[in-house]
């Protein structure tokens, strides 16, 4: 049995496809045993040849940055949403790595045509979109396709490859991506967005405006087949009792974060939103129409398409938000109308930008607003008063099309632009330091410290160790006491690091599978490894350790590892008024370093942690 043939018979394609835009060149290379071993897939391959194909001196928007998809083990089975595509590049946010996934049906249909993964490298000499289809990939031009919005574009070329809905999955990148808007994300499969760091610009930077894969037959098969099965619907089962997703979507939990201060209103000057419960996903599931639109196999079917039933949007109809877009488009524009939420979402994902940054950047543009530091004259007329959805709707159309003062200085992103216009509007900017904001949340509200530091001094400027707040439990850890003690949230964060990063490595959607004990079980099942949960948080604690050393190549300051001054300000009213994170903020930094492994002083990753990892060559790359 080759290498590939046997790599077949535990979840993989056992390929990656090369695709060369500069020279319109295609070809398919064989994975390693030993590859596959060490990083897995998902997040763990696309490190790799991150690492290893973007050296330091190549910037966001190069020919040599790498774009790289790639999908699990898991992908492509009957787990539940086991579609997840991973993708990767040195990102325009904060020129160090961008890593962000996206569900839908794009991990396993690219599994189906033959492929674990895509690495694109130079600049085609025009738009082009990537066919896969049965072992193959074909560049096609797509210069008719410029300017057309993510709805637009898969409608077209649906149409195009006389293709049904789900014989092919279609991610691509809308009028913001081609201009290169700093947060323009990859969307596709009606709705589903790989959001972070600017993934869509670099796309756009390529010149490629989207990926088509049919459908195929799985041409490989598991360890445990059987095994497998079984696993996978005791992970359903639990998935249907965990929380609220299964019966109101993420949206149910949005009266609970507001009820913990971990709301984010008008731009974080408030934390008390009175409409909080006519905004929720359970007043939206039982007030507006709504059916089902599910991923891949999924059995939570979480993902829905919902009907407006009242207000001045009543008739529209699109994707129900997520919980981070009820928020962006509701209180932190002080917006109070639900069907202006829907409205708003669906566009945002139309024109291929992330929710999350286009909600802080114009959530800043209207305080300055309200501050006078912006009028009619930078805002061409645009009245920004908090709540004005039709002038948000106007603005973030400019923003994607870099039309006008505003629109080219908003499309920068909220740190860039609250830079330049300098000021006390300066310190109004919710960010990371290193320059892109966080998700949708209050994060200095009660349980979000942890996802306040995990932002902060994560790879990626996104969650990296915890997810949809922490759940020790569920990895046999002992849960924190007090969620606002510098040194149990430091800790805490630090330990847990590693097990979420093991779910982006096996190719499966968190909602539809959030127990990390049984995506292990579902792995173990699917390449017969055996691993234990140790096994697991080693193999995720991996790729932070190779991301950590690739970023600080590509210039990483640790000064930077710190919010913003409004990000990490100290609420003036609500559950946490007057709690302070930056009280001990240099020392939390210093505890994490220290218990991540990495020197205590200059935050890279000691030699004995990279030789633990098996990352004993990148020593001399730090030197």
């Amino acid at each position: 049995m080759t290498i590939q043939e046997n790599l077949n018979t535990i979840g993989y394609a056992g390929k990656m496809l090369r695709v060369d835009l500069t020279q319109s060149r295609l070809w398919a290379e064989d994975l390693s045993e030993e590859t596959v071993k060490k990083w897995v897939g998902g997040v763990g391959l696309g490190a790799k040849f991150l690492y290893d194909e973007v050296p330091p001196g190549v910037e966001w928007a190069d020919p040599e940055n790498r774009l790289i998809w790639t999908t699990g083990p898991l992908a492509g089975s009957d787990v539940a949403g086991a579609a997840t595509v991973n993708i990767m590049a040195k990102g325009p946010m904060t020129n160090l790595a961008g890593a962000s996934q996206a569900n839908g049906f794009m991990g396993a249909y690219m599994k189906f045509s033959g492929f674990d993964g895509i690495i694109f490298q130079g600049k085609a000499p025009h738009l082009v979109y990537l066919v896969i289809r049965d072992g193959a990939g074909e560049l096609r031009d797509a210069r008719h396709l410029a300017g057309k919005d993510v709805d637009q574009l898969e409608t077209l070329l649906r149409e195009e490859l006389k293709a049904k809905e789900h014989d092919v999955s279609i991610f691509g990148i809308g009028p913001a991506g081609e201009s290169r808007v700093r947060f323009a994300c990859i969307s596709g499969d009606r709705g589903h967005a790989a959001g972070h760091n600017g993934l869509g610009a670099v796309m756009g930077a390529k010149n490629l405006k989207a990926v088509v894969t049919y459908k195929g037959k799985r041409r490989f098969t598991f360890a445990d087949p059987s095994g497998l099965k079984q696993r996978a619907k005791e992970s359903v089962e639990f998935a249907k009792n965990f929380g609220v997703i299964y019966k109101w979507g993420t949206g149910g939990g949005f009266s609970a974060i507001h009820d913990g201060g971990a709301l984010p209103v008008k731009n974080y000057t408030t934390n008390l939103f009175p409409e909080h419960e006519k905004m929720n996903g359970q007043y939206l599931r039982t007030h507006f129409k709504v059916r089902s639109r599910p991923c891949y196999r999924c059995a939570i079917a979480h993902v829905k398409e919902v009907e407006v039933t009242e207000g001045p949007y009543k008739g529209f109809v699109g994707e129900e938000p997520e919980y981070e877009q009820l928020a962006a488009w509701g209180p932190q524009i002080g917006n109070t109308d639900l069907g202006a939420v829907v409205m708003l979402a669906n566009e945002v994902d139309k024109l291929g930008i992330d929710c999350n940054e286009a909600g802080w950047v114009v959530g800043w543009a209207m305080e300055c607003y309200e501050k006078s530091v912006f009028t009619a004259r930078e805002t061409e007329g645009i009245d920004l008063s908090w709540g004005n959805v039709e002038a948000v709707k106007t603005l973030l159309h400019r923003i994607v099309h870099r039309q006008g003062y505003l629109g080219n200085l908003l499309a920068e992103g909220v740190m860039r632009a609250s830079q330049t216009v300098g000021g006390k509007a300066a310190d109004w900017a919710i960010y990371g330091g290193k320059g892109a904001a966080p998700r949708t949340h209050d994060h200095r509200g009660k349980m979000r410290w942890y996802e306040l530091v995990d932002t902060c001094l994560s790879n990626t400027s996104t969650l990296e160790s915890t997810w949809g707040g922490i759940h020790p439990k569920l990895v046999d850890m002992e849960e924190p006491t007090d969620c606002f003690s510098h040194e149990q949230v430091s800790s805490f964060n630090a330990r847990y690091n590693g097990i979420r990063q093991f779910d982006d490595l096996v190719g499966t959607c968190r909602l539809a599978s959030p127990a990390p004990k049984l995506v292990l079980a579902c792995f173990n099942a699917a390449t017969g490894w055996n691993w234990t949960l140790e096994d697991a948080f080693a193999a995720g604690r991996r790729v932070v350790h190779l991301l950590r050393v690739f970023n600080f190549r590509h210039g990483l300051d640790i000064a930077d590892e710190k919010p913003s001054v409004r990000y990490g300000s100290v609420p003036v009213d609500g559950p946490a008024k007057g709690v302070d994170i930056m009280e001990k903020w240099d020392w939390m930094r210093k505890n994490y370093y220290t218990l991540m492994g990495w020197d205590a002083k200059t935050g890279k990753p000691l030699p004995e942690t990279l030789r633990a990892h098996d990352l004993e060559a990148l020593i001399a790359d730090l030197d």
